[in-house]
């Protein structure tokens, strides 16, 4: 029988014979992660809904090979040595280029280059959260980011989310009952996982205004500003934030070019930087050499908003087809989210199924999810389910939504 993915903190067993560190029973590991290795045990047709990655087809393949041929061909031995911790100078100069009159340009002494999203929001809760801290969370959240969070010793403090994004005057409510400053708000400001929707202008401001009133750091995670696909551009944190030194912003080219390469970016106050270049000495001395050079190249020669181009009108086209088939399927017991951009589409059941329960007979019907209870470290959200439309083609997608569709109705 396969464990449904949920909780994950529930999960988490210790040896209890070793001199383990008392962090280590704070190491709750993802959910999201470990539905990677349980789909690949599977022998029969599964349409993954599961993972936020992009489609097979989605990643500029042929030309991540063709610039592989000249900038780690037989002649590039330096692209396989030791980097400068805080990232390759041809990326650093390709991605600055590249941000320059967007909402999140920057510039070099607030740049660092990291191994990935993770990594970026790792570094943040190493330099800013102490074991006994409160940190503000979105109620869904992105499971890692707790997770990474929590291995620092935090107490979260989950806070819900509408429509319109983090419902910051409940933050405000929610803080103010327990008695304590938070440390930290970690939040995905832009069509948020799980549950793709946006913090409006408004309430973009407003979480600025608070954060500043706390003295919080804002741990900016945005991995999907470069997705909009329909509605009105809003700006970033960072860009709202003009260099407020309370804001930490963690980007990644896992969703806009491959998430193997393991290349992203922190953008920070510059009096951050040697400590972030120490903190990042003891991870893994520099992110991934080869990787780097991929991906300068890659925005060097210009490929990165033609392929952006192309991967906005394709997932415009896979998210209206998931809520065309969940419409015709799930019209009568369910509602769910409408994003103008990213990943995700969350949908909310209406009809008393626990979405935990259902996960190992959805897998047995051939369709795979990520469970509700998965984005609350208090493990709310029974009801409740993410869906990834990035990742299938729309004839897949329907017809997973039809599998999901006779799974429900075996539990009901």
């Amino acid at each position: 029988m396969t464990n449904a993915p949920g909780n994950a903190s529930s999960e988490t067993s210790t040896p209890r014979s070793l001199p383990l560190a008392a962090r280590a029973g704070q190491l709750v590991g993802s959910v999201i992660d470990s539905s990677t290795s349980l789909l690949q045990e599977q022998t029969h047709d599964i349409v993954r809904f599961a993972m936020g990655s992009p489609a097979a087809e989605a990643v500029p393949a042929k030309i991540l090979s063709e610039i592989a041929g000249s900038v780690l061909g037989p002649d590039s031995a330096d692209a396989y040595d030791y980097g400068a911790t805080e990232g390759d100078p041809p990326l650093r100069e390709a991605l600055l280029q590249a941000l320059r009159g967007t909402s999140d340009e920057t510039t070099p002494e607030r740049m660092l280059v990291t191994a990935g999203g993770m990594q970026g929001l790792d570094l943040a809760c190493k330099l800013f959260v102490d074991p006994g801290d409160l940190v503000v969370v979105e109620s869904p959240t992105y499971t890692n980011g707790s997770a990474t969070a929590l291995s620092y010793g935090a107490q979260l403090l989950e806070v819900p989310v509408d429509a319109d994004g983090l419902q910051v005057d409940t933050m405000r409510d929610l803080v103010a009952r327990t008695g304590r400053t938070p440390k930290a708000i970690y939040t995905i400001p832009t069509f948020q996982n799980p549950s793709g929707t946006t913090l409006s202008l408004e309430g973009r401001r407003a979480l600025l205004e608070a954060a500043r009133e706390w003295g919080a750091m804002v741990i900016d995670d945005d991995p999907y500003g470069l997705l909009r696909f329909e509605g009105d551009h809003l700006p970033t944190l960072h860009e709202l934030a003009d260099g407020d030194p309370l804001v930490f912003s963690v980007r990644t080219f896992s969703k806009i070019i491959a998430p193997g390469l393991r290349v992203g970016w922190v953008d920070a106050d510059p009096q951050l930087r040697q400590l972030l270049i120490n903190a990042k000495q003891a991870m893994d001395t520099c992110t991934n050499l080869p990787a780097q050079r991929l991906v300068a190249s890659f925005l060097s020669e210009g490929h990165l908003e033609e392929h952006l181009v192309t991967q906005r009108a394709e997932y415009r086209r896979r998210k209206h087809a998931m809520q065309d088939a969940l419409t015709e399927h799930f019209g009568d017991i369910a509602r769910w989210t409408d994003p103008e951009g990213g990943f995700f589409l969350w949908v909310t059941l209406e009809n008393g199924v626990d979405t935990q329960e259902l996960f190992e007979v959805a897998l047995a019907e051939g369709v795979a999810f990520i469970p509700g209870p998965a984005f609350s470290e208090a493990g709310h959200f029974h009801d409740a389910l993410r869906l990834c439309f990035a990742s299938t083609a729309p004839d897949r997608t329907r017809e997973g939504i039809a599998r999901l569709r006779r799974a429900v109705d075996r539990l009901a």
